[in-house]
């Protein structure tokens, strides 16, 4: 048996990956839980691992695996049914926790993407990595790209992970995007719309967020999914 807080946490934590496919962060949480401290946060995990819902991994920073779900979130289906690691160290690939693992499929490597500052644009196939096509949306092509830099780590993208994007030219506020700058440099970032520009914000407080004219930035994708080798 759960008590709320824990619920809560457990569901947040579940509805985040399969909205977004990027964990929450502990301040996330804490702010979503309405407590004071991440502590409270810590505690609640604990509960969880103790009670076999979820696990957390080690060497791996805040990465926890969701092993099941109560009813109330599941919605009768208990087992996560894959071995996804749900955490800002597992990445965006554990959004499809509930999902069944079917085919794989092989998507083109275009090259590297800045997670730091923007990178000249890379257009050209390098190589071709295999997904599992669970981890892809229904609709639209995908390519991916491999992450150069630390400007995403908060979000749980590493550098050298390669990340699974959806081929578009429009996003949420919000999103993890492909953004070419100025017609020539790519850069992976979060997009926000504010006072008639486009900012483009980073996962790690190291790195500033950058405000540019809304006619210098393209979005070239939305990511989905990431891969990591250890």
């Amino acid at each position: 048996m759960l008590t709320k807080k824990q619920l809560d946490l457990l569901e947040f934590i579940h509805t985040r990956l399969q909205k977004d496919g990027v964990p929450p962060s502990f301040d996330e949480m804490k702010i979503a839980l309405d407590l004071r401290s991440k502590s409270g946060i810590h505690r609640l995990i604990t509960a969880l691992e103790e009670r076999g819902f979820i696990r957390r991994l080690a060497h791996r920073a805040r990465a926890i695996e969701i092993l099941r779900l109560p009813d109330s979130i599941s919605g009768g289906s208990t087992e996560t049914g894959t071995d996804r690691s749900a955490s800002a160290d597992a990445g965006p690939a554990a959004a499809n926790t509930d999902r069944a693992i079917g085919s794989a499929m092989d998507l083109p490597v275009m090259g590297r993407i800045a997670a730091g500052v923007p990178i000249e644009a890379i257009s050209q196939m390098a190589s071709k990595v295999t997904v599992p096509s669970s981890m892809l949306t229904s609709s639209g092509s995908h390519y991916a790209l491999e992450v150069r830099g630390d400007s995403m780590i908060d979000a749980g993208i590493n550098n050298g992970d390669i990340v699974v994007i959806r081929e578009t030219d429009t996003a949420d506020d919000g999103d993890i995007v492909v953004a070419l700058v100025q017609g020539h440099e790519a850069t992976l970032k979060k997009i926000y719309r504010r006072n008639g520009a486009i900012e483009l914000e980073a996962a790690n407080p190291a790195y500033e967020t950058r405000a540019y004219p809304s006619d210098q930035i393209e979005v070239q994708g939305r990511l989905v999914g990431l891969i990591r080798s250890y």
